[in-house]
């Protein structure tokens, strides 16, 4: 992984304010995708709602590099840091 992906990361962790749930399925489907790749476990039943939601983020991240990925995920950090501060 790149410097700059492993920063975000812990970065994502320390912000003053949590990000709203549109946020966070975003740095979900993100972070999946960047260190897993395209989505590997099949969707969960229609009570967990929660991995639902999760899956449903990473799928949409479906054939994009990890390298990709990465960049997305390094480039939304950068905004919520300036939307929220750390």
């Amino acid at each position: 992984m790149t410097q700059s992906f492993e920063n975000a990361v812990e970065e994502v962790k320390v912000l003053k304010q949590k990000p709203d749930n549109r946020e966070m399925s975003e740095l979900y489907g993100l972070y999946k995708q960047a260190t897993i790749g395209d989505v590997n476990i099949e969707r969960p039943g229609l009570l967990d709602f929660t991995g639902r939601a999760k899956w449903d983020a990473w799928a949409a991240k479906k054939g994009q590099s990890k390298e990709d990925a990465m960049a997305s995920y390094v480039d939304l950090v950068t905004r919520l840091k300036e939307k929220y501060g750390i």
